[in-house]
């Protein structure tokens, strides 16, 4: 009828018992990565992602022995980590992920450039559904991953 309050594991102490020291962005992924291997089956790691998609270090703490002093950011959409002078690239990222899963939806076609061998986005085509709120600085490209973008020019 009554359970026992679960006892405390060390590893699961609050993140106020952490002290706040420097951690290198590969430092930050790889607790997330430790962290997702943990989450438990219908638990999408977008939890962890505050709404102005910064990191939630409370989450990754015990991964961390720490709190970050860095500001990191993480796509929604992709869950790429971005250091703060990224910032904007982790916006433009979930805005034209979005955009690009919306106009595959509707059209049942890939929003590239007619010809591109890059398949880099087309934003015309975008924005001529309505489908992206401005119009990124930087190219991306549809990868064949599931068709994920990526804002590196493939090799």
């Amino acid at each position: 009828m009554w359970k026992r309050k679960k006892q405390r594991k060390p590893s699961e102490q609050p993140a106020d018992n952490y002290e706040k020291k420097s951690i290198p962005i590969e430092k930050v992924r790889k607790a997330v990565n430790d962290y997702a291997s943990q989450l438990p089956k219908g638990v999408e790691l977008s939890v962890i992602i505050k709404n102005d998609l910064t990191i939630d270090y409370d989450l990754i703490a015990p991964y961390l022995k720490g709190i970050p002093t860095e500001t990191y950011y993480m796509s929604r959409e992709t869950y790429e980590i971005f250091p703060a002078a990224d910032r904007q690239l982790a916006i433009d990222l979930d805005h034209v992920q979005k955009a690009v899963d919306n106009y595959m939806k509707q059209t049942k076609e890939l929003p590239v450039i007619d010809s591109d061998p890059y398949k880099r986005v087309n934003y015309f085509k975008l924005e001529r559904l309505n489908l992206l709120p401005y119009r990124p600085v930087r190219e991306f490209y549809i990868t064949e991953d599931e068709f994920l973008i990526d804002y590196r020019k493939p090799s």
